[in-house]
């Protein structure tokens, strides 16, 4: 009998996809869907987004809003209109169980006003939630008895991004899980030919041109659960 499109075996090949070369074939994992190249990640994750639900929030939206849009299954868990495993919240950021874990302590971190990218999401959210990895993770961590974590953002449609509303993952890692193929393959050292020379002077050029906001992180009370 197949397996419905949303089942935890497809949403890890899914996820598993975004990290394989595309000129390399997928390792394959028993009971777990061959994963796509990084090209049709995207179209496939659409089924099977690693979230709490399918449903994206509302297109087109480049500024924060107070949550609790219709559209938005983050904003509705923070507006309190849709139901979640809350594990931590403070005046900027919410961390919740992924309905549709990867591993056992799976999370995800969300800021309360809904911004739609990492690119929209004002540094001060991003730093708060940023400084709260470290309490949260190694919490994960320490109650999954795992030996680390990863920290993942899908950013952007061709990243996987399915849930428009910036999201931070945190998955936790044991030895031997296998959960990343990546982790299996050789990686070759980086050419230092005129190419890479290249890269580095565009992203150098385009850092200094980008206008600078050194905004300092607002305070964040813990709030009771």
């Amino acid at each position: 009998m197949p397996r419905p499109s949303g089942s935890p075996e497809r949403r890890l090949a899914v996820l598993l996809s975004h990290f394989h070369p595309c000129c390399e074939p997928p390792r394959t994992i028993p009971g777990v869907a061959s994963a796509e190249c990084l090209g049709t990640a995207a179209a496939a994750e659409a089924e099977t987004e690693g979230s709490l639900s399918t449903s994206p929030c509302a297109g087109g939206e480049e500024k924060g809003e107070s949550s609790g849009g219709g559209h938005c299954v983050f904003c509705n868990i923070v507006a309190g209109t849709a139901q979640a495993f809350k594990l931590y919240e403070d005046d900027m950021c919410l961390c919740i169980l992924d309905a549709k874990p990867l591993t056992s302590g799976h999370s995800l971190i969300i800021p309360k006003s809904h911004y739609p990218s990492l690119q929209t999401t004002p540094p001060t959210v991003l730093a708060a939630i940023c400084s709260k990895l470290p309490l949260l993770g190694t919490a994960i961590m320490k109650a999954t008895q795992c030996d680390a974590f990863n920290v993942l953002i899908n950013n952007g449609e061709k990243a996987g991004q399915v849930i428009f509303h910036t999201h931070v993952h945190i998955i936790p890692r044991s030895k031997d899980d296998n959960l990343w193929s990546s982790e299996t393959y050789s990686r070759n050292p980086i050419s230092h030919g005129q190419e890479t020379k290249h890269l580095v002077s565009s992203i150098k050029e385009i850092i200094s041109s980008s206008p600078k906001d050194y905004s300092t992180v607002m305070s964040s009370t813990p709030k009771e659960l």
